[in-house]
């Protein structure tokens, strides 16, 4: 069997000093997805930015390549003076990958190449963070709630660029309240909550 590209052990993280989760076990293998479901302040984006390095574990074990990770977060993380295919010009050269024009094609944004982010909807931005991900070349796939502010037709095309992914021998953690329209694992993070910890102090909506 191929090598899997995420194995969490017993892991343990917090968020402002406040533990959300601990002993979360799981091993994501090439070609597989999960969905990270829980309520609001459960730990979800804790537990997604803490695979991605973005915060350190409290205790446990984590085996990953870092640099085999694209995370798209809350925040599209695109910036707004520049247009959509300079914004992912900008990622495909840090990355060393080609395929602008593909990206943008992919998830309809061919159109809008030349305009500046701060003029696209807030749909067309969350496509043009999505687009991101093909022009990382990174196999593990984070992605905090992909599919908010798309509509129907939007949420199609992240559904083919997700399964498209998969396919190849990509991964993929979605949170997610809804369905994302994927074959997936289910990892729902109330099982991991501590006893006594109390969500309402661990607000998830930062950037």
């Amino acid at each position: 069997m191929t090598a899997p590209l995420l194995i969490l052990t017993c892991l343990h993280c917090s968020r402002g000093g406040v533990p959300l989760l601990e002993d979360v076990s799981l091993t994501v293998h090439p070609g597989e997805a999960v969905v990270v479901r829980g309520p609001n302040g459960s730990g979800k984006t804790t537990l997604l930015r803490t695979i991605a390095g973005l915060q350190p574990m409290t205790s446990g074990g984590m085996l990953r390549d870092g640099e085999s990770i694209a995370y798209v977060s809350h925040a599209n993380g695109v910036k707004d003076t520049l247009t959509a295919a300079e914004n992912l010009a900008f990622w495909a050269g840090l990355h060393g990958v080609d395929g602008v024009d593909a990206a943008l094609d992919a998830l309809s944004l061919g159109s809008l190449r030349n305009r500046r982010a701060q003029t696209l909807s807030a749909g067309q931005k969350r496509r043009l963070a999505l687009a991101r991900l093909l022009v990382t070349g990174r196999p593990l796939w984070l992605l905090d709630e992909p599919t908010d502010s798309l509509d129907e037709a939007s949420v199609r095309l992240f559904v083919d660029l997700a399964r498209t992914h998969l396919a190849s021998g990509g991964a993929a953690l979605v949170a997610s309240h809804g369905d994302p329209g994927l074959d997936a694992r289910v990892l729902d993070v109330a099982a991991f909550r501590p006893k006594g910890t109390d969500a309402r102090f661990a607000d998830e909506a930062f950037l």
